[in-house]
């Protein structure tokens, strides 16, 4: 899994003095909902459009107050569509913030001749955010028409730019750069001073370690057989290469990038009708997110109990009751809060396959979308707005369901397949991900799983896949 900054401790949340609507254009879902969240939070509404192009139809539909946008996007990116909005006059006026992992000072230039008001680097403190927001609100930007010769040609970095903006334009975007570069060197302030304490640290510890070396040495020996022994318990625990499900076929690959994995994928009947199914996805990668992933698969069993998230005892010694997929996931968000798991968190989609009729229900905390593949007729993907698991507490997370029909396919999957790079960095994303499984409909569920593998570990060439690969195929045959 892509990484996000972890959820933690955070100093007490900024009060802002507008309460206004505020339009989001950013690619990614879990950034978006992050942002969301602390708008809301705030006491803002907010409308979110996952590119340029998206956020251009939000503005037609409703003027807002203020505008945030991400500036690498697929379809229209930050600058286009702040060149857009700042050339309508409708829309001229409304303050526009750029938000970019980017520090180049020619980003800088680009977005002063695209006419944004405002410059966040990513990381950024959401109180800073507010801050800004509030500081735009309260000096209205007012409709400036281009005087003759007011444009001006920058050179920086080899690259000429034509720069065509308003004093207060200006005015704001340089505030909002210089106490960008006032907060970062505070950081850089305050690094130093860790880097010297530590210094002298490290020059005391230096001593030390040189008559630990040999212990250092067995314990490496150590830990390397104990991963070895990890990674085929975490092996063991997966489902069982041949599995006897009567009216569906179950398939499955499970490819970890490293030797231990956060993925972690498995399928099981929960009675005599239901099958249950789910694949996880643990932020980061190593020992601590595989640890996780090995415990919240031990939570997921089929072990009838009082305890048990997914099967429990009847009333008055009934038939055991199958707890629904929803109460499942939002049972596991409040069991694995991220600050409770070294700031861990994780995806996961949860299914129940009721065998004798063919329905599926189904819930997805942040997962990539199910993919559903009928008999006859067009693949779907569907797409459930969630946050993953632990990233917020006390959230009720949502149930679908979906009606196969004998021969219907479905897919779970990481997003180490959608996500998977080329040695461009290229995604393969959905679209080709959906084609190659749509080439393959004539041929078994376990050439489909197979061939989906291997298409990825080809597009990841030379290198192999940087992530996890797990993906799970059920096809019900009624």
């Amino acid at each position: 899994m892509s990484e996000t900054p972890s959820p933690g401790s955070a100093p007490s949340p900024y009060r802002p003095r507008h309460r206004v609507d505020v339009v989001i254009a950013e690619d990614s879902r879990i950034q978006a909902k992050m942002l969301e969240k602390r708008l809301v939070d705030a006491g803002h509404t907010v409308r979110w459009a996952i590119n340029g192009a998206k956020a251009v139809d939000l503005l037609k539909e409703k003027r807002p107050d203020i505008i945030i946008s991400d500036i690498e996007m697929p379809e229209m990116n930050g600058y286009d569509f702040c060149k857009i909005a700042k050339t309508d006059p409708s829309w001229q006026t409304i303050p526009l913030i750029l938000l970019s992992s980017l520090s180049d000072p020619v980003d800088i230039i680009r977005g002063l001749e695209a006419g944004a008001d405002n410059y966040v680097t990513k990381p950024y403190d959401p109180n800073y955010l507010l801050g800004r927001m509030d500081s735009l609100l309260d000096t209205p930007l007012e409709a400036e028409s281009p005087s003759p010769g007011s444009e001006m040609e920058v050179t920086i970095a080899g690259q000429k730019f034509k720069v065509q903006a308003g004093r207060q334009q200006v005015l704001n975007l340089l505030v909002s750069i210089f106490e960008n570069a006032v907060t970062k060197n505070k950081e850089l302030i305050v690094t130093n001073q860790s880097l010297s304490v530590a210094k002298d640290s490290l020059q005391k510890a230096y001593l030390e370690l040189t008559t630990f070396n040999e212990q250092i040495e067995r314990s490496n020996k150590r830990m390397t057989r104990d991963l070895h022994a990890a990674a085929k318990v975490q092996q063991s625990l997966l489902p069982a290469k041949a599995i006897d499900v009567p009216s569906a076929t179950v398939a499955w690959k499970y490819v970890p990038c490293n030797e231990l994995a956060g993925d972690f994928l498995n399928v099981f009947p929960l009675d005599d009708e239901h099958l249950g199914m789910f694949v996880v996805d643990v932020s980061g990668h190593g020992v601590p997110s595989s640890l996780l992933a090995v415990t919240v698969g031990a939570f997921l069993t089929n072990r009838v109990s009082d305890s048990s998230l997914l099967v429990r005892p009847g009333k008055d010694g009934g038939p055991a009751v199958v707890v629904s997929p929803a109460e499942v996931v939002t049972q596991l968000n409040n069991l694995f809060q991220a600050d409770n798991q070294v700031g861990l968190y994780f995806t996961i989609i949860y299914g129940v396959l009721h065998v004798p009729t063919g329905m599926l229900r189904f819930t997805s905390g942040g997962h990539p979308p199910l993919l559903h593949v009928p008999k006859e007729g067009p693949l779907k993907l569907f797409e459930v707005e969630s946050f993953p698991v632990g990233f917020v507490p006390d959230v009720e997370f949502t149930e679908e369901s979906l009606q196969l029909q004998p021969g219907d396919r479905i897919y779970f999957y990481s997003d180490g397949v959608p996500e998977a790079m080329d040695e461009k960095l290229d995604q393969m994303g959905n679209e080709r991900m959906t084609a190659l499984v749509e080439s393959l409909r004539g041929e078994p569920v376990e050439t489909n799983v197979t061939k989906l593998l291997e298409s990825v570990q080809a597009w990841c060439q030379p290198k192999g896949p940087l992530d996890d690969v797990s993906i799970l195929g059920v096809e019900w045959k009624g």
